[in-house]
């Protein structure tokens, strides 16, 4: 290695866990001011590699190849950043401590102030505004992103050189997603390599110089990043790039069919109003999408339709019909009416059980299907989803995140429901398999137009498939309208600042020219 250029270096790495390499023959270089994105399905073995960096492998690996990195001077982003600060502690006493062991070759007298200086220099470097009152709080007081700088406020704290990010901006809204851009330039800007896992193009695009394009754990392109956009070489980057082409929308049905009516609805968390809601209705055939930001009660809305928040005023009618506030009071017709698939598939099955047979149970249970019935169907729709006739068979641990969002949608379908509201289920899925599952959902309304579609969303891509969109911040329902208007010609000041953030998500070129001479 390169002392003076590479500041960690990866040769012929491979990683295997029995007779399968999740990680084959992998060679990364990493610079310093550098951004190397690491781009690719699934599985491809993207965090494999990043870890490496870190020393850490999957339990039970056998690893070969080589890796050089400085003594304990990479720093870790992970994807849900929460999981590494420690939750009875403050923010403050969590950097001190780190700060506290560089400065003990100072005078004790000067030790104090050394250290606060230490960690606001550390916090402005992560891009924390509000240093002093951030460190009076304790992380489940932060957001994700506030959570993320500070725990790149560790890393910087440290001395890193090398800062591996994992999929920092998975599942972020627009605002959230250009603010990390920002705090990754200004990172590399100070001389810090960063090595970018991420399924997330848009960013790659604004942030990366170098890029590795990997599949089934193989590197199978690399090259500086204009030129990879430019003129990809490899069929599968080709296939990646094409990935982010739109999906098509979901044309406006007729909207003589009312399927459900929401509103007026205040729903609450204790005592503090968390959602407030007008008035809204969804139609036969038609798809509403509901945008805004993390905490905005994208989800909340969700779960009152789908009977999990029982703590709001105000009516949810299904047909005209009241529906009970609790999922527990409502009769098995009006469970089968309103379906919903949650973001983590993989929480949401039976990690003990067949696929098939879970998928089939939704039948029987709320249909009153008979057993052979709802086999024979759960097999027609699994397969009709992508799914073959040897995944069925399995167990959820041995299927993919894509997979598994598959078989949510079929044990959904087959209760044969009038609302299917889909939370963030494109979230933290590579374009690909992204696409995949958006035009899946296109082609069910097209072909079930009694079926109506909820899509919960921090992504303006995902949300241009509606028929309709509705935009909450903080709360309240700001703006609602026809997706081509409101995606292009938004009325609310917020839904402008949202589309306007979409759209002019900074290029490298940008990034380049913000370095200071």
């Amino acid at each position: 290695m390169n002392p003076v250029n590479a500041v960690a270096e990866i040769e012929n790495l491979r990683v295997n866990i029995g007779d399968r390499a999740i990680v084959d023959g992998v060679n990364l270089r990493v610079l310093p001011g550098r951004i190397t994105a690491l781009v690719g399905a699934s599985g491809s073995g993207k965090t494999t590699t990043g870890l490496a960096l870190l020393g850490e492998y999957p339990a039970g690996a056998r690893v070969s190849g080589d890796v050089r990195v400085p003594d304990g001077l990479v720093g870790y982003v992970p994807q849900h950043p929460g999981a590494v600060l420690n939750p009875a502690r403050r923010i403050g006493a969590l950097l001190r401590d780190i700060a506290r062991t560089q400065v003990r070759h100072l005078p004790r007298r000067d030790r104090r102030v050394a250290v606060r200086e230490r960690v606001l220099r550390a916090l402005a470097s992560a891009q924390l505004p509000d240093a002093t009152a951030m460190l009076r709080r304790f992380p489940h007081q932060l957001s994700g992103g506030q959570q993320q700088r500070v725990v790149l406020a560790q890393a910087l704290l440290l001395g890193a050189e090398v800062v591996v990010a994992d999929e920092p901006t998975t599942g972020q809204d627009p605002l959230t997603k250009s603010s990390i851009v920002d705090q990754l330039a200004a990172v590399s800007r100070a001389g810090i390599a960063v090595v970018l896992l991420s399924h997330d193009l848009d960013v790659v695009r604004a942030l990366a110089d170098e890029v590795l394009v990997m599949r089934d754990g193989k590197v199978v392109e690399s090259g500086p990043a204009e030129r990879l956009w430019r003129a990809p070489r490899h069929p599968w980057t080709a296939e990646l790039l094409a990935s982010e082409a739109s999906t098509a929308r979901i044309e406006p049905a007729s909207a003589d069919t009312e399927i459900l009516r929401v509103g007026p609805l205040t729903a609450h968390h204790g005592r503090a109003a968390v959602l407030r809601i007008p008035e809204m209705s969804l139609y036969a055939g038609q798809c509403l999408a509901v945008v805004g930001r993390s905490g905005s009660g994208k989800t909340t809305l969700a779960r009152c339709l789908a009977g999990l928040h029982r703590d709001h005023d105000g009516a949810v009618l299904l047909e005209g019909t009241p529906l009970p506030r609790s999922l527990r009071a409502r009769t098995r017709q009006q469970l089968a009416a309103v379906q919903y698939v949650f973001q983590d598939a993989r929480a949401a099955f039976d990690e003990h059980r067949p696929i098939l047979d879970q998928v089939a149970r939704t039948a029987v249970r709320l249909r009153g299907a008979s057993e052979a019935d709802a086999l024979a169907e759960a097999q027609a729709t699994l397969t009709g989803l992508g799914l073959t006739d040897g995944l069925v068979h399995r167990r959820p641990g041995r299927l993919s995140g894509g997979e598994l969002q598959r078989a949510a949608l079929a044990r959904a379908l087959l209760a044969r429901p009038r609302v299917l509201i889909c939370d963030e289920i494109t979230s933290g899925l590579d374009m690909v398999t992204r696409r995949a599952i958006l035009d899946t959902l296109a082609a069910l309304v097209r072909e079930r137009r009694e079926l109506s579609l909820v899509l919960i969303t921090h992504d303006l891509t995902t949300a241009a498939l509606a028929t309709r969109i509705a935009v909450l911040e903080a709360g309240t329902l700001v703006e609602e309208g026809p997706a081509g208007r409101l995606l292009t010609t938004p009325r609310h000041p917020f839904s402008v600042r949202l589309m306007e953030t979409t759209v002019s998500l900074p290029g490298r070129g940008a990034r380049v020219a913000a370095t200071p001479e």
